[in-house]
């Protein structure tokens, strides 16, 4: 299946027009993310769409992803594993290439995930032990020199129970509260209030259900059979998601950004098992609750920038040759 990828890269078939926000500003859109891998599995179609209409876009990474597994047989080879952090920070950065983003590391360190009965101690001094209210610091830093409109994280579980998945939804909760304050950190700027912030919603049952639907009408193996059949969140997590953003031209730039982290995902594995078209059919859209909003918008939602954004005025083409 990866072939279709480099296929899919030609361009997407809808131009979307400029807009900004109500004062004229150009739209920005801050992602926090957990490691480096996160930006490109987790709604990065939508990213590629939003920049494609020029949206700003910023990626805050919270950890180097130095504890990460190396989840491609190919790349489990001595050299790697020695250099994991640098390796991650390469892949980071032809991820960040192909989406066309900003990206920042937050420079803690990885929880790694553990396993076991009963479960281990986190390591000391990794980012799932610190302290959510002193760690936001760093986040809120970042929101006041990007000033975005529009920030995602993960919901109160991680969207899986990670604990840097957990780690990043409290620091995120609290920065968007702390940035806003103007006696909190005042030397890191202008207080600065994100408009509206929202969780990943994409893993939920609906979604893959329909996407092993369309496998089997194709006559194929669908690789979510097991997932679904185990499925243990529950039918009302899913009824959350608010939003569903069009983003169906972009997949295949946000699956060439999740192959540039080689170390982390098999071309072969199921990331990788639906074709793209059957992709759009089933399911072309990417998902998120609203979780916090200090604007009106009306719900459900098809555009993160709802309630914020208007189309910026086109300019004649003779007002143009002119300027």
């Amino acid at each position: 299946m990866v072939e279709s990828v480099a296929d899919d890269l030609e361009g997407p078939a809808v131009v979307l027009p400029r807009r900004h926000d109500h004062h004229g500003e150009p739209l920005r859109l801050l992602h926090v993310h957990a490691h480096p891998d996160d930006e490109s599995s987790k709604g990065a179609a939508t990213t590629a769409r939003y920049v494609a209409e020029g949206v700003e876009v910023m990626v805050a990474t919270c950890t180097g992803g130095e504890r990460g597994s190396i989840l491609n047989p190919a790349m489990e080879r001595p050299d790697i594993e020695a250099n994991i952090a640098e390796v991650r920070r390469n892949e980071m950065a032809a991820a960040r290439k192909i989406l066309g983003i900003e990206q920042v590391w937050l420079g803690f360190v990885d929880s790694g995930l553990p396993e076991g009965d009963p479960l281990p101690p986190l390591p000391e001094g990794c980012f799932g032990l610190t302290d959510p209210q002193e760690t936001a610091r760093e986040l809120v830093k970042v929101i006041r020199q990007f000033r975005p409109q529009v920030m995602t994280t993960y919901d109160e579980n991680g969207g899986y129970p990670h604990p840097d998945h957990i780690m990043t939804h409290r620091i995120s909760m609290a920065a968007y509260e702390l940035a806003a304050d103007p006696a909190a950190w005042p030397e890191l700027g202008e207080p600065w209030e994100v408009s509206k912030l929202y969780y990943h919603m994409t893993f939920h049952r609906r979604r893959l259900a329909a996407l092993d639907a369309a496998m089997t009408e194709e006559g194929l193996e669908s690789p979510y059979r097991e997932w679904l059949a185990n499925w243990d969140r529950g039918e009302d997590w899913e009824k959350r998601v608010t939003t569903r953003v069009w983003a169906a031209d972009w997949f295949g730039v946000r699956d060439a950004a999740l192959l540039a982290h080689a170390t982390q995902v098999d071309p072969d594995g199921r990331w990788f098992a639906i074709p793209l078209h059957v992709q759009r059919r089933a399911w072309p859209t990417e998902d998120f609750e609203l979780a916090r909003s200090r604007v009106e918008s009306s719900l459900p939602e098809d555009d993160l920038f709802a309630g914020i954004a208007v189309e910026s005025p086109v300019v004649p083409a003779v007002e143009e040759a002119s300027a």
